[in-house]
């Protein structure tokens, strides 16, 4: 199982450019250094990744109306 997701991921989801996607993993990279995690540089975690980027509707989240 993928735990990380590299530049090329990033572009593909997101549909940005390299330098965006190494901007949004330099970004979120920091945000989990400041968690005090360690990072690898070019990857980003895909549960950190996922949970900041990836949109979850009320029934995905187990909310009804």
């Amino acid at each position: 199982m993928k735990e990380f997701y590299t530049v090329d991921d990033v572009q593909r989801i997101l549909g940005v450019k390299r330098a965006k996607a190494y901007k949004i993993i330099r970004s979120l990279n920091a945000e989990m250094e400041d968690e005090g995690y360690k990072v690898i540089k070019g990857r980003v975690n895909k549960s950190k990744f996922d949970d900041r980027y990836m949109y979850k509707g009320k029934k995905e989240m187990g909310l009804s109306k």
